[in-house]
């Protein structure tokens, strides 16, 4: 699950981090009064939506010469200004897509004197299975591009789970980053709380880029991106309560409530696959044989016939898919199962496009039996490479 910057800045502060004041708004009428109470004289106005770039994206009302979606103001009108043109407009960036997001929020925030911008983020490092610290001299860059170009910049620290932060480490980082007097003693002080923020919260990632080093000196967090572990939001009211499903596609908030792994994609051949690695396989297949998958969508092992029936139903329901591929390999999913749910789902919203239905495994001359009685006009395949042309062809003939 994904958070807004000001809320993942708001949550910082609460373990101690340093950033600057700054309010969330929700309308240009407030723009104004809660600009006043920040200290000035330059403001920085930001959307807040679920995507990086945002500095470099254009509106899509206002044309490629307006400014991006994170503005500087040097006055209070200014920033009224910039309000005004923002709020409720159409965002895109590199990662939105060229559908963009619409921005319902905007960050105002007290404007800092920028000596340095460095690069710092914690993960979980799967290669030691360990978080670890990401660092660069190289802030406000996309770290894959620093890592393509100059990878000797980045610093990557994991970190043991039964120390957390030694101060040893803070070193390590502090050199990696080039700080030294007050910003190497805010930095012995900021990794370790950072890193508790990290663990104690559960979050698969925390970004900040750029941390920056001020002209005073000390160390500020300008810009935070922090996604959570969803399997552990169960612990987590606090970070329930911040999610924002306005940012989310809708298909995959449904799938949310069956425990279904499901992602929203951009081809037009819906997939339905159990397991994670079957999954990217079919996708893949899909792909060499010249067509694009709609969704990432697992049922997982267990999944029942309802929890079947609401993944085929969701596939359905994206306009764009104009072929459904099924793939099951039964070890511990049974065919019969997802059989029956492929059943009950059709005869509930009907089938207006191809469908081809590859099952493999525990009860699968059941389940091809109960697909075969069922009356639907459902294309058999042998294998899953099979099954890839057979469903391309059908949707190009289509």
């Amino acid at each position: 699950m994904n958070i807004h910057e000001y809320q993942a800045k708001r949550l910082l502060h609460e373990y101690g981090a340093p950033v600057a004041a700054g309010v969330a708004i929700y309308s240009a009428e407030q723009a104004e009064e809660w600009a006043k109470k920040l200290p000035g004289p330059l403001y920085v106005v930001k959307s807040q939506i679920h995507a990086g770039g945002r500095g470099k994206g254009k509106f899509k009302e206002l044309g490629e010469d307006a400014k991006g979606g994170v503005r500087l103001a040097k006055s209070v009108e200014e920033v009224v200004e910039n309000v005004k043109e923002m709020l409720g407009s159409t965002l895109v960036t590199k990662q939105t897509g060229p559908a963009g997001k619409q921005v319902n929020r905007l960050y105002i925030e007290d404007g800092a004197d920028i000596d340095r911008e460095l690069y710092l983020s914690i993960l979980i490092d799967r290669t030691v299975g360990k978080p670890a610290f990401v660092v660069s001299t190289e802030g406000g860059m996309d770290i894959e591009a620093v890592a393509e170009e100059t990878p000797e910049k980045i610093l990557t620290l994991p970190i043991d789970p039964e120390t957390g932060v030694t101060e040893a480490d803070a070193k390590k980082l502090n050199k990696a980053l080039k700080l030294t007097k007050d910003a190497a003693k805010d930095g012995l002080k900021l990794f370790p709380i950072l890193y508790r923020a990290f663990v104690e919260k559960d979050m698969s990632l925390l970004e900040v880029n750029p941390l920056i080093v001020m002209k005073d000196g000390h160390l500020r967090v300008l810009d935070a991106k922090v996604s959570f572990d969803g399997n552990a939001l169960f612990r987590h009211d606090d970070i329930m309560a911040l999610r924002d499903k306005s940012e989310e596609d809708e298909k995959e908030i449904e799938a949310s409530k069956y425990d279904l792994a499901y992602v929203a994609l951009d081809g037009d051949i819906g997939c339905m696959v159990n397991g994670a690695g079957l999954a990217m396989a079919t996708m893949d297949i899909i792909k060499l044989y010249g067509k694009e998958p709609a969704n990432f969508l697992d049922v997982g092992g267990g999944a029942s016939k309802e929890k079947v029936t609401a993944a085929f139903k969701i596939i359905t329901a994206d306009p764009n898919v104009k072929g459904i591929l099924v793939n099951i390999f039964g070890g511990i999913m049974r065919c019969d199962v997802i059989a029956e749910g492929v059943v009950a789902a059709v005869k509930e919203v009907g089938l207006k496009v191809p469908l081809v239905v590859r099952l493999e495994g525990t009860n699968v001359e059941k389940g091809k039996e109960i697909i075969n009685e069922s009356g639907l006009n459902v294309i058999a395949a042998d294998d899953l490479d099979d099954a890839a042309q057979k469903i391309v062809k059908a949707v190009e003939d289509a």
